[in-house]
């Protein structure tokens, strides 16, 4: 009896939830599998596999998935890997640490579009940006990141929004860290490293994990930075699979091929999810 009323009372919100995701998602299918271009409103008969094999061989879908990949491992690496340094140094208490913890934490709660445009204005302007000043000072020329390095500063600056994101996790989950078992160690002569790599690692497993899991769903759709900073380019130098989806649905109005890179990218994103949910999901288990 307990269990039927709660399942009748889950039931309006799981029926919302289903078609608020079943809806839209059944629209792109059916928009996938016809040519729907705003340029030709009346043309829309069906066409089958053809927006799909159109979005495969357009020039720019190699460079976008591996784009798409190269953003995110090193996007996950740079995080994870600075993360837990930070983490552990500010760890320790010394004087304005609170205030040093704010500091590190507050770039995650800027959007993307002012983060975009403070890297872009600020610090990567070959005339005017700080990059720039530091080059002239040394004696070097200035380098024009977003024509020469367009990735890696799309890159540099997805990382510096969502490093605080993995510093917020592991300095709450070093929180919880038993203080009794770093004593013992110093008292067994174990030093700094050691005490890092074997207590402070396997203590940060699961909050690794959950770090790795939740920015992969955000950094496969990353498309903020990359339409204010480079829009794409040079070419396909910075275009992953969100804005070449983009530029076929609101650049070149077909939103048939648009709909068959969506489907695409579900694909992609949950084979990354597979492989993540071996990989980490491990250390989620209870």
């Amino acid at each position: 009896m307990k269990r039927s009323i709660t399942r009748l009372l889950m039931a309006p919100s799981v029926i919302m939830l289903l078609v608020w995701m079943i809806i839209p998602l059944s629209m792109t299918i059916y928009f996938s599998t016809i040519r729907y271009n705003l340029l030709y409103p009346g043309q829309n008969n069906f066409v089958g596999w053809m927006n799909f094999e159109f979005f495969i061989t357009d020039p720019g879908f190699i460079p976008a998935v591996s784009n798409t990949l190269i953003l995110l491992l090193s996007v996950l690496i740079i995080t994870v890997v600075v993360g837990v340094m930070l983490s552990a140094l500010i760890d320790k208490p010394f004087f304005g640490q609170g205030i040093v913890r704010v500091l590190l934490i507050s770039p995650f709660f800027i959007m993307p579009t002012v983060n975009a445009l403070i890297w872009k204005n600020m610090m990567m302007n070959p005339v005017y940006g700080i990059f720039a000043w530091i080059s002239e000072s040394l004696g070097f020329e200035p380098i024009d990141w977003l024509s020469s390095y367009p990735l890696m500063s799309v890159i540099i600056m997805v990382s510096w929004q969502w490093l605080p994101f993995a510093i917020l996790v592991f300095v709450t989950a070093l929180q919880s860290q038993d203080t009794e078992q770093k004593e013992a160690a110093q008292m067994d002569g174990a030093t700094g490293w050691h005490i890092f790599r074997y207590l402070t690692i396997p203590h940060l497993a699961r909050p690794i994990a959950v770090v790795v899991m939740i920015e992969t769903i955000f950094l496969l759709a990353v498309f903020a930075e990359i339409f204010v900073s480079t829009g794409g380019g040079p070419g396909y130098d910075s275009t992953n699979l969100a804005y070449l989806i983009y530029n076929q649905a609101l650049l070149q109005y077909d939103v048939g091929v648009a709909s068959a890179g969506g489907l695409f990218a579900v694909l992609l994103a949950n084979i990354v999810a597979i492989f993540l949910i071996r990989a980490v999901g491990k250390n989620l288990t209870v």
